[in-house]
């Protein structure tokens, strides 16, 4: 049985979730998700929880049985608390500005790279720290991958947007080679 998928999922009393299959309704105070799950799973809401259970221990059904049970312990925890990425920004003169609803960063490039955020994300920002919120998880996650794709640390300097707890190995730059005397 998956560890995972046998556990119970609690909710806040500030969270109300109402399951019509093949969906699972999530509403709290930072706003309301729809997690789709597949209709052989069974999942049930009572009293404050909610239960996911699998009709067999076929491969499909145990490998979806945790994943949808994750999924709507995400969409729990989203709407109640809410999730956050942190990047940092590294190098002279690269920093992030606001401007409207668009993040600018100037990263070394001749052009500065505007990037407008989808809806239900926050970007806060001071120069160079960039905070995404959101009650997605995977769509945080995604938002954070896309603003540190625009330019990926390199390892001999470090320039470059990370993610606040990431670690760049850096190498060892080019030795002067000797010159034959």
């Amino acid at each position: 049985m998956s560890r995972i998928g046998k556990k119970i999922i609690e909710i806040p009393e500030s969270v109300t979730v109402s399951v019509n299959a093949p969906l699972v309704d999530i509403k709290g105070p930072k706003g309301s998700i729809v997690v789709a799950f597949h209709s052989d799973m069974e999942v049930k809401e009572d009293n404050g929880s909610v239960v996911v259970n699998r009709p067999s221990d076929s491969r499909i059904h145990r490998s979806l049985h945790g994943t949808i049970r994750q999924l709507i312990a995400n969409g729990v925890h989203g709407v109640s608390e809410g999730f956050s990425k942190e990047l940092e920004i590294r190098g002279v003169g690269y920093q992030a500005n606001m401007q409207g609803k668009y993040l600018v960063l100037q990263l070394g490039f001749s052009h500065e790279i505007y990037f407008e955020p989808p809806e239900n994300i926050v970007i806060k920002t001071n120069r160079t720290e960039i905070t995404v919120t959101g009650i997605n998880k995977q769509l945080v996650g995604e938002v954070a991958a896309k603003i540190r794709s625009f330019r990926k640390p390199e390892p001999y300097k470090g320039k470059g947007i990370r993610y606040k707890d990431e670690y760049v190995r850096s190498k060892q730059g080019k030795t002067v080679g000797g010159a034959v005397q």
